[in-house]
């Protein structure tokens, strides 16, 4: 059997790197939902399977995700009246009650698990400061470029769906 004589520390490490950055290296990949989303519907299936508009007739909302699933997410009532006063702090108990109970925002990081059908947010901070540290499970379906997802059903037994359509 025939040796071959070591080669110096460096030189092996040299020839290890040369051969990593010629071997071809696999993109990084990207969150499946990357890119800027607007709010097709906010809607919501009563117990009884009639729907609703949970957000009024012509609903806001902006989605972004970017490559790796961090997102930042707002929903907003187009019908929310202004405040009288013209001063947030001045508002009265009912503009306050509509104008938190007409947006949903929140942000974090966002997780698929296609073989499952879900769609997982783990959220960092919301307009709603129960999910705040929360991690929320959607039902989801991805149709071309339109995104779905079912909220669970509310106390009362309705049942929020968010419908997205991606503009990039």
């Amino acid at each position: 059997m025939k040796t071959f004589p070591a080669l110096p520390a460096g030189l092996a490490a040299l020839g290890l790197l040369t051969l990593g950055l010629a071997m071809p290296h696999a993109a990084p990949a990207t969150f499946p939902l990357a890119g800027t989303w607007t709010l097709v519907a906010a809607d919501v299936v009563h117990p009884d399977g009639s729907r609703g508009r949970d957000y009024g007739a012509a609903p806001k909302g902006l989605l972004l995700v970017d490559a790796s699933g961090h997102y930042s997410l707002q929903i907003f009532k187009a019908e929310r009246p202004r405040f009288a006063a013209g001063d947030k702090a001045a508002g009265t108990d009912a503009e306050f009650r509509q104008a938190v109970l007409g947006a949903s925002t929140h942000y974090g990081t966002m997780a698929l698990d296609p073989a499952k059908g879900t769609l997982t947010f783990r959220i960092e901070a919301s307009s709603y400061p129960n999910w705040e540290g929360a991690t929320e499970a959607r039902r989801y379906e991805l149709k071309g470029g339109e995104l779905s997802y079912s909220v669970p059903p509310r106390p009362n037994g309705d049942t929020p769906i968010s419908v997205w359509r991606r503009l990039d």
